[in-house]
């Protein structure tokens, strides 16, 4: 057998992590086993559709890395892709259903639909859906009522008193009562669209697709398309409906448990590779003591074996933990290129283009904040002192323990002394051998010489590589940032400063 899956999203918002989820596994499945993935849009709904939802499906899928076989942007043996564009393989297929008798035209409108709804909720019935009204209208009469252009849809006719019997890759033999499936529900409406329920089944079997992936959300509708196989004389595909993505509270993920759309995630400076790696992970495991996975190797491991009945847990420390490995693992250059464009948001160089010598220092800097980053946005804010000069903080912030102002005075003078030689130094050993013995030359705790030194150059306690940041600014200005930060201590000390 060929397998050939596909990922078919309804362009009515922004891709999402679950969305993203069920894409990847079809997408690993097709690639694991020699096959096809493609991408279907099921637009029908039209009063929700937007075009800018289309252009984020391409954008995302686009950072992400994963291509498709067959879609609307690259063709395939099936075109259209796209189903706005095959309503009338719909019409065609509805008709068919009507002359079989596995479906009928039904002229309620939606007031009516809706004045049943209310009175069945004011009588508290347990009945929901359509009361099937229409579902006994003489055919002969009903297509005369259709051609006279009354206006109607066509709802599916379900076998009652029937159990439908399918299975699920995952979850095993499942059965369904028809009467606990959705009454007769509609098929192709007023406007000569399909449902999702139609043109899902209709594509399915056109395009050849062998095995449905999808999530459990979509189990209660699996009965009701495989009625629909069997009206038409189909073989249903095989399914495999994936565990839920949960959040940490234990319900569905969502808006309220943090981002979920990849374009909140990508703002926020997670990486793709991240993001795959994490999300491959969500309901599936590949070997044992083993985290880190390319998209390759996913490709190599992914069976659908591996997938766990389990509801997966969203944990987004656990993705933060990932992000940052995948930034450690980046070049200088690389990591650089990707912090580029949150630097000119946080319009660190002064200008909206770093010059030649500010794109030095950018990479430069890079090694100094690698191993302090989660997200790509936190580069900007943690080296900005090194191309504008910070404020000088209060005189408490530079006072190491167990010292005072005075003190503290004394030690950033030899600072000053020292200073050059350190920005000169070719690496961090010989800076670092230097400074120790001037500290020991000096009778001063090392701690104690470096923490008033790390706060004249950077502006705070905490703060990157100091040796490193010296040799990016230079002794120049790392000599005038000194000089600045003892003039403030010394005039802290004249106006009466107390420890």
């Amino acid at each position: 057998m060929i397998i050939r899956d596909r990922y078919a999203p309804s362009p009515t918002g922004l891709q999402h992590i679950g969305g993203i989820r069920t894409a990847l596994f079809n997408y690993l499945f097709a690639r694991s086993a020699g096959g096809k993935f493609i991408l279907r849009l099921e637009d029908t709904d039209r009063t929700r559709f937007d075009e800018s939802y289309v252009q984020n499906l391409y954008d995302t899928f686009s950072w992400l890395g994963i291509k498709w076989d067959e879609g609307p942007d690259c063709g395939g043996d099936f075109s259209p892709y796209i189903q706005s564009e095959r309503t009338s393989l719909y019409k065609k297929y509805a008709q068919e259903l009507l002359d079989k008798g596995q479906a009928y035209y039904c002229f309620c409108s939606a007031q009516r639909i809706e004045e049943v709804r209310q009175q069945r909720e004011a009588a508290h019935s347990s009945e929901t859906g359509y009361d099937r009204l229409c579902r006994n209208i003489d055919p002969q009469s009903a297509e005369k009522r259709a051609a006279e252009g009354e206006a109607c849809t066509i709802r599916l006719k379900i076998p009652l008193d029937e159990t439908t019997l399918f299975h699920d890759y995952l979850l095993g033999d499942i059965e369904w009562k028809n009467s606990d499936v959705n009454p007769d529900p509609v098929l192709l409406k007023s406007d000569g669209f399909p449902t999702y329920h139609l043109a899902n089944v209709v594509d399915d079997h056109l395009m050849e697709v062998s095995h449905v992936l999808r999530a459990q959300e979509w189990l209660s509708s699996t009965p009701l398309h495989v009625i629909m196989y069997r009206a038409f004389g189909w073989t249903p595909p095989e399914f495999c409906h994936l565990p839920m993505v949960m959040g940490s509270d234990g319900k569905k993920l969502s808006k309220r448990h943090g981002a979920t759309s990849i374009d909140e995630f990508r703002k926020q400076g997670y990486l793709p590779s991240a993001l795959i790696n994490y999300v491959a992970l969500l309901g599936a495991s590949y070997e044992e003591g083993k985290e880190i996975y390319t998209l390759d190797e996913l490709t190599q491991r992914f069976t659908l074996e591996k997938l766990n009945k389990a509801p997966a847990v969203f944990d987004y420390k656990k993705l933060e933990w990932y992000n940052g490995q995948y930034i450690r693992m980046m070049s200088d250059d690389d990591l650089a290129d990707l912090c580029l464009p949150y630097a000119k948001d946080a319009n660190l160089f002064g200008a909206k283009e770093p010059t030649p010598q500010q794109r030095k220092n950018f990479v430069d800097a890079m090694p100094l904040v690698k191993e302090r980053l989660v997200f790509l946005s936190e580069a900007p804010e943690k080296i900005a002192y090194l191309f504008n000069e910070p404020e000088i903080p209060e005189a408490e912030e530079f006072i190491p323990k167990k010292c005072d102002l005075a003190k503290t005075i004394e030690i950033l003078r030899i600072g000053k002394e020292i200073v050059r030689t350190l920005a000169e130094a070719p690496d961090d050993e010989q800076a670092e051998n230097f400074i120790k013995v001037q500290a020991e030359k000096r009778e001063i705790k090392l701690g104690d010489l470096m923490m008033p030194l790390r706060v004249a150059i950077t502006g705070t306690r905490v703060s990157p590589p100091l040796f490193g940041s010296l040799r990016i600014l230079g002794a120049e200005c790392s000599v005038e940032r000194v000089e600045r930060a003892l003039d403030r201590l010394v005039k802290a000390d004249k106006a009466g400063f107390l420890t």
